[in-house]
């Protein structure tokens, strides 16, 4: 059972774009092309059920995202070759074996490395090279000994990100169109902040996200280099290839 939400497409729209971007061939350019008809979506927070005393429901909710909706939504449009396969897709992508229940939702960005191995890669010590910084964190634990989650059982996590002032013209060069690209968070028990994907159009380069900031409140594109320079730092996952 799926409860479905459109916004300013048809469900026969959707499937239009998804049968188009199954012709694109470069992963990186299927995402850009995905990720560009979410633009002007409104921002919505909690748009999933599901908690440790409420029953996950399987919502797909096109009319309004947040930031790790909006690249689930992407992900699993991009491998999918029609509408009714995004939705197969959607349940590999959010919930650990497509099972739906909120224990095996993909809560954290770094669960999608951990859980998504076959279509995702963390390229974040690859691109940051020496200047990486490794740390290992107790996800969903805070500093008071509660949960961030109540019903999640907290998991201790190596992660690997790159601090914002060292993202110089060098590693910006080996982010590619369609990197997920995650906010790291200094705060205990998170691994992100926010995440958004990552694009280029020529010299210029842009953060792709949901949006929460009162001015904007939709899906936008913010200069990259602008949007990074006071976060602590970013965490890089890059899709597997696509095939046509």
């Amino acid at each position: 059972m799926v409860r479905i939400l459109l916004g300013k497409l048809s469900e026969d729209g959707w499937n239009d774009i998804i049968r188009e971007s199954a012709l694109i061939g470069d992963t990186g350019s299927r995402i850009d092309f995905l990720s560009s008809k979410f633009l002007g979506v409104d921002y919505a927070e909690s748009t999933l059920t599901g908690g440790k005393d409420a029953p996950e429901v399987f919502i797909i909710n096109l009319r309004g995202v947040d930031c790790f909706t909006f690249l689930e939504y992407v992900e699993a449009m991009g491998l999918s070759e029609s509408f009714s396969g995004f939705k197969e897709n959607l349940r590999k992508v959010r919930y650990r074996s497509g099972i739906v229940s909120f224990e095996n939702r993909n809560h954290f960005f770094t669960d999608w490395r951990e859980f998504n191995k076959e279509f995702i890669e963390d390229v974040t010590e690859k691109i940051g090279g020496p200047r990486t910084v490794k740390v290992q964190k107790v996800l969903n634990g805070q500093e008071n000994g509660t949960h961030i989650l109540p019903g999640i059982r907290p998991v201790k996590r190596d992660i690997a990100y790159i601090p914002s002032e060292s993202v110089d013209d060098r590693i910006l060069k080996e982010l590619r169109t369609g990197d997920y690209t995650g906010i790291y968070s200094d705060v205990k028990g998170l691994d992100v902040s926010h995440v958004g994907i990552f694009t280029r159009d020529g010299d210029s380069i842009f953060l792709r996200h949901a949006s929460s900031q009162k001015e904007y409140r939709k899906v936008v594109d913010q200069d990259f280099r602008e949007y990074i320079a006071h976060k602590p730092g970013i965490i890089v996952l890059r899709p597997s290839p696509y095939y046509p």
